[in-house]
């Protein structure tokens, strides 16, 4: 960050964004920000959405990294405007699923896996049918970008800076949530021993 005179600050990009992927993230850790926050999207088996997967790595202010939960559409998203907070994501006029920029956490490279999307022959039926879609969602994923690093990182600005926005209250406490990511990833590295 740059302050200007005038108290104006300026973020400047200092880590190039990589090309987005699909992640799935460690499920102790979704727990654990759930715990803080029952906002936070469950991963839970018990409720089916251990299958859910989050678009990332968004570097956001403050180097920060962080994923945005994809979900599926319901009938409600088909009547919803993308808004700072929320994105269709459609292809060819059907609607594939949502991006909810409200919900999205703070990661560690560390508690991602990297969803395989490449269909391979041995592939079931419904696995081919779910790559399918997930290599349209990534896909538009991938076009809309610089949107998306764009939308993340005005409502992160927005929140941080406390800036009345429609939807605020929809919003993880993102510093809140970077903490307890700093303190998870802390508790759960275990330095080598050496003899």
């Amino acid at each position: 960050m740059v302050a200007m005179p005038n108290g104006i600050a300026i973020f400047l990009r200092s880590y190039m964004q990589k090309e987005f992927c699909l992640y799935k993230v460690d499920m102790k850790y979704i727990r654990n920000l759930h715990n803080k926050d029952d906002k936070v999207l469950s991963v839970s088996p018990q409720t089916g959405k251990d299958t859910r997967v989050f678009v990332g790595i968004i570097i956001v202010c403050n180097n920060h990294k962080y994923c945005i939960p994809l979900s599926s559409p319901k009938k409600k998203h088909k009547r919803m405007r993308n808004s700072m907070d929320f994105s269709k994501i459609e292809v060819d006029g059907e609607l594939l699923g949502v991006l909810n920029f409200n919900l999205m956490i703070p990661v560690d490279e560390s508690l991602l896996q990297e969803i395989d999307v490449i269909i391979r022959k041995r592939d079931r039926k419904l696995i081919t049918i779910y790559k399918q879609l997930c290599q349209k969602e990534l896909e538009w994923c991938r076009e809309h970008s610089e949107v998306i690093c764009n939308k993340a990182n005005v409502l992160y600005k927005k929140y941080i800076f406390g800036d009345p926005f429609a939807g605020k209250e929809r919003c993880l406490d993102f510093p809140k949530m970077e903490k307890e990511c700093e303190k998870y990833i802390s508790k759960n590295t275990f330095p080598f021993l050496f003899s």
